[in-house]
């Protein structure tokens, strides 16, 4: 028989190559970290004025666009004021008298003038006549000044009808609405309005990434949603206060969303495609070998 085949003595040395590499040829994986996913802006949009609702034009989850009427407040006494103001301001009659006094005023003055030079009147008469034309033209002057001053009557009149108008502060989704028909508001919001076509994605990273990311910085973003693919956000602001208690900073991203196919209020992983903060240190020489 042939002698069998003879095993080598150290098996594990052709495992050497790769147990002294140096640690430093490991590629660490990349950072992901946890985020969440929340609208650009929320505003709960009420009314200056107290009032009681008159009409409803969203409800919840409607879409609505910036300045889309949402509700209107009862505003019965504030229209007729308004329209009170129009009126006097559209009123020309009163001008118009005091135009044509002013016109007569003008012809008696001229001829007293010249009735004078031709010495058929008296001074006094002229007097008279150059008084009665003043008296005529700041009289124009005051009625052009009180049409002036209903015109600033109308403004404040429609301002004030306006505040018994909501409307949308910006493009959003409607998230709640509080009013219902005939309630009375008066320090209480009627409509809760978030903003979802950008959305803001809120992360915090640990301090040695700090130098390493910089506001416009593109980041992959994957949400906690089933089938949702990976999104591209972009760093906004990065926090130069940091937190003490966890030395860590926090960082705003924009993550496009005009489609709306993405709800806010999701959990995310953001992996910034940078190498792992916490690197292995170096192994310690055991029993004086570095000297050997």
């Amino acid at each position: 028989m042939p002698p069998p085949p003879r095993r080598s003595p150290l098996p594990w040395l052709g495992l050497l190559p790769a147990l002294l590499a140096p640690a430093s040829q490991a590629q660490p994986a990349p950072q992901a970290l946890a985020c969440l996913i929340q609208p650009a802006q929320v505003a709960e949009v009420g009314s200056a004025v107290i009032g009681v609702v008159q009409t409803l034009q969203a409800d919840r989850g409607d879409h609505v666009r910036k300045g889309q009427v949402l509700a209107t407040l009862r505003s019965d006494v504030e229209r007729a004021s308004a329209e009170a103001a129009q009126s006097r301001a559209k009123s020309l009659g009163e001008l118009r008298g005091a135009v044509a006094a002013l016109d007569l005023a003008e012809l008696r003055r001229d001829r007293a003038k010249s009735l004078k030079d031709e010495n058929f009147v008296s001074a006094q008469a002229l007097e008279q006549a150059e008084a009665e034309f003043r008296v005529a033209k700041e009289r124009v002057a005051q009625v052009r000044e009180a049409l002036r001053t209903a015109t600033r009557e109308v403004n404040t009149s429609e301002a004030q009808l306006a505040q018994r108008t909501l409307r949308a502060p910006f493009d959003g989704v409607v998230v709640e609405r509080y009013a219902n028909l005939g309630e009375r508001f008066e320090e209480k919001a009627l409509f809760r309005i978030a903003a979802v076509a950008t959305l803001r994605v809120e992360l915090v990273a640990p301090l040695p990434l700090f130098g390493q990311l910089k506001v416009g910085q593109k980041i992959q973003v994957t949400p906690e949603l089933p089938g949702a693919e990976v999104r591209t956000a972009s760093i906004v602001q990065i926090d130069q206060v940091l937190d003490p208690a966890s030395n860590t900073f926090r960082l705003r991203l924009d993550l496009p969303n005009a489609d709306g196919s993405l709800p806010a209020g999701l959990r995310c992983r953001a992996d910034l495609g940078l190498a792992a903060a916490a690197k292995t240190p170096p192994a310690t020489p055991m029993n004086g070998a570095a000297a050997r």
